[in-house]
Formats: structure tokens, C-alpha cells, sequence
């Protein structure tokens, strides 16, 4: 059982910056992809940035340019670095990482955090 834990969210003003922290522990075989969602109020959960086990990066449209994902495979963390924040960037940020079983022939087994909040002022 694979446990996420996300950390770094808060309150922070229009143009302003956070960094935020996905750690996983407890038994691991291998990460795979991880990724960041969020989840505004009334709105559907949405794929903000995603990077696979080689570090190969996405972002979705809304956050190209500002916002920066990164991991580091040798602390189970993966990191998504938050700039020019605007007012819509406010959710609940959740962290995604696949167990990665291919190497025993099974498919990605996947995990969430519990989230955590991230606020804009404006």
C-alpha cells in the first residue's frame, strides 16, 4: 500500500508563488507517472500537470508557462512549482502517482492524497 501526502498549499496573493510537495510512503515497488489534479468548487477534478518515471512533463493549457512539475525518484516526492498565480488557480490540489508493476506483468496500480488547499487572492 502506497501512502500520499501533499503539503505546501496555503493562502497567497494574485502574481505570488507556492511550492507544492507529494511524498509517498509505506511499500513501494516503483513509481511510475505522477501528477497534480485540483479541484475547484462545483468544478469537475482536472489534470494540471503530470511527469512520467524519466521526468517527461505535461501541463494543461491553463497553467503552461507558470507552473513547473518535477520529481525526485530516489525520496518518492514529486514537487509542482506554482508562479503567477491567478484567482483561478484556486482548488484543491490532489497528487496521482501509478505503482508501477510492469516489471511482474501487472498493470499501474494508482494512488491519491488526500489534497491540499491552495487560495488566490485577488
Amino acid at each position: 500500500q502506497v501512502q500520499l501526502v501533499e503539503s505546501g498549499g496555503g493562502l497567497v496573493q494574485v502574481g505570488g508563488s507556492l511550492r507544492l510537495s507529494c511524498a509517498a510512503s509505506g511499500i513501494i515497488v516503483r513509481l511510475g507517472a505522477m501528477g497534480w489534479y485540483r479541484q475547484a468548487p462545483g468544478k469537475e477534478r482536472e489534470l494540471v500537470a503530470s511527469i512520467t518515471s524519466d521526468g517527461s512533463a505535461n501541463y494543461a493549457d491553463s497553467v503552461k508557462g507558470r507552473f513547473t512539475i518535477s520529481r525526485d525518484n530516489a525520496k518518492n516526492t514529486v514537487y509542482l512549482q506554482m508562479n503567477s498565480l491567478k484567482p483561478e488557480d484556486t482548488a484543491v490540489y490532489y497528487c496521482n502517482a501509478d505503482e508501477d508493476y510492469s516489471d511482474y506483468g501487472l498493470d499501474d496500480y494508482n494512488y491519491w492524497g488526500q489534497g491540499t488547499q491552495v487560495t488566490v487572492s485577488s
